[in-house]
């Protein structure tokens, strides 16, 4: 019985130490962090000087403006966006090429490329071509002799505009679906042709299940992306026209740049908590089992 505790404590300590290192850059550069700004938006700071108890000050400022609500609601939209909209589109494009369509691997590298270029490039290239003189304006009028109108200037564009130009790149995601297709067993295709199923009832009733846990983990990832957005919007628009495309990040970004930094942490809290939460009830709904995982056991 000794014997088996001594070796039950060994266990212990070596797993201890596999984790050390882990819980050393977990420790150092998250929870301090976290622990630091939520710290700091109790207080009145500019980030120089001595910090002033404020205890909830800045939460009930914060609640209180129009643009934070307004924010809010931008960041829910982007993660709606980005997890219901450019998700399927990637899972779709990636079933089709799943099915080794003519030209399917350049079609692949087509898709992801953008990917692999700078975010500040392509949106730049996107503010070129909103432009009122730019080549969207231009279609639209020879196609519809629709009079050109300043996309991003517009508030009535501006935030379905910046959004467009993010969904369409859907390489990432295509590309971590489309793994998951290629692990498939192909013998549950083979078995739904005898049976009489078409393509259609095959992708539907083998392919989306099977797919389930990877779909729940992708659409989780573009979610959390768009919660905290910043990037692209930013470059193109700064928030603007009228705070109507300004996100969470946009405003602590802001703050911070006003030397407001205690209400830029404060900021920095609700999106944790905002992220948190959106992320927890999405995975309660979908769940995270993994029918792919059964079947291999």
């Amino acid at each position: 019985m000794l014997g088996r505790k001594s070796v039950g404590g060994v266990v212990l300590v070596n797993r201890f130490l596999f984790l050390l290192p882990v819980l050393v850059l977990f420790t150092a550069f998250f929870l301090y962090p976290f622990l630091f700004i939520l710290f700091t938006s109790f207080t009145q700071w500019r980030g120089i000087g001595s910090m002033e108890f404020a205890g909830f000050v800045n939460y009930v400022t914060l609640v209180a403006e129009r643009n934070f609500h307004r924010a809010v609601a931008n960041n829910m939209i982007w993660a709606a966006c980005l997890g219901f909209i450019q998700v399927p589109l990637a899972c779709l494009v990636a079933m089709i090429l799943a099915r080794r369509p003519k030209g399917w691997h350049f079609l692949r590298t087509v898709f992801f490329l953008p990917n692999v270029i700078s975010t500040v490039a392509i949106a730049m290239v996107w503010v070129a071509m909103y432009n009122t003189s730019g080549p969207i304006n231009f279609a639209l009028n020879a196609l519809f002799g629709m009079e050109p109108r300043n996309w991003l200037g517009d508030p009535s564009t501006a935030l379905g505009a910046i959004i467009f130009q993010t969904v369409i790149y859907i390489g990432y995601f295509m590309i971590v679906i489309f793994a998951a297709t290629l692990n498939i067993s192909q013998t549950l295709y083979e078995a739904a042709k005898i049976d009489g199923a078409n393509v259609f009832q095959q992708e539907w009733h083998i392919t989306l299940p099977m797919l389930r846990g990877v779909l729940v983990t992708t659409i989780t990832l573009a979610m959390a992306f768009g919660i905290r957005h910043f990037e692209a919007t930013y470059l193109m628009t700064g928030g603007g026209p009228a705070f109507v495309t300004t996100t969470l990040g946009i405003d602590l970004f802001q703050r911070m740049d006003a030397l407001r930094y205690s209400e830029a942490t404060t900021t920095g809290i609700f999106l944790i908590l905002l992220g948190t939460v959106v992320i927890t009830i999405l995975r309660r709904i979908a769940g995270s089992a993994d029918p792919m995982s059964d079947a291999s056991q």
